[in-house]
């Protein structure tokens, strides 16, 4: 009952700001602001890492032809998808047992964020064996959409609804700049640890000249792919320790 009450009072806020523009410069006078856009900044360009970078770690390191790729990507994909569900699931659990939303959304995406370190290790246990690569890469692209699920929901806890599509807007612009800064930072990185070495393909058995990307390329990016979430969640909560919903 409380909920809902809650969600007729912000129906009564919003009518009083319907008719007002927030520009976003009044927006990003806020800690709410940053603490969302930061965190996008921070994360998004590790799913764009994973999404534009994890052919390339299959090809490179383990010599796989283009078809062979298919299978591992599609199971850190479905992997992913479960995630992005879980993501959804566990904050509400949170609330079942009482705790205050915000919370709730809070504690799920430490947890995240604790789910995502793991990759760190991927190098390592991808020497073992590939698969054990790919499920530890899958399980961290999981963590990411379940992280992605209750971030964007952040936005809606922290402000009126009149604002949530500049506020969101904002953090899409500061995820995007993360992705181009990520791109253009693994590619330099993968340039500097990379030689060529002549292999035989799989398929076709024709020897070629192939890039190889020596580990310490890869290792530095898992690194730092494990490590954003925290710095991330730590952002976040030091910019807003606790709830405290915009009012115009």
């Amino acid at each position: 009952m409380e909920y809902i009450r809650g969600d007729e009072d912000e129906k009564a806020d919003d009518a009083l700001t319907a008719n007002k523009k927030i520009s976003w410069s009044k927006l990003l006078t806020f800690r709410q602001t940053w603490a969302f856009a930061l965190g996008k900044f921070l994360t998004d360009p590790v799913w764009w890492f994973y999404l534009f970078w994890l052919p390339d770690f299959l090809e490179k390191q383990y010599h796989l032809s283009k078809t062979e790729i298919a299978l591992p990507l599609a199971l850190a994909y479905i992997l992913s998808t479960i995630g992005s569900v879980f993501g959804g699931w566990l904050p509400m659990q949170f609330v079942k047992l009482g705790w205050p939303i915000f919370k709730s959304r809070k504690t799920a995406m430490l947890i995240f964020a604790l789910c995502a370190v793991p990759v760190l290790s991927a190098q390592y246990i991808g020497g073992i064996n590939m698969w054990l690569a790919v499920c530890v890469i899958g399980f961290a692209m999981a963590a990411h959409q379940a992280w992605s699920a209750n971030i964007f929901t952040t936005v809606s806890d922290m402000f009126p609804k009149s604002t949530t599509a500049s506020v969101t807007g904002i953090g899409g612009m500061f995820g995007a700049l993360g992705g181009i800064l990520i791109a253009k930072s693994a590619g330099k990185l993968f340039d500097y640890y990379s030689k060529n070495e002549v292999v035989i393909d799989s398929i076709t058995k024709v020897s070629k000249n192939v890039k190889i990307v020596d580990p310490k390329g890869y290792m530095i990016m898992f690194l730092i792919c494990g490590s954003l979430y925290v710095v991330a969640w730590l952002v976040m909560h030091f910019l807003v320790p606790k709830l405290k919903k915009i009012e115009f």
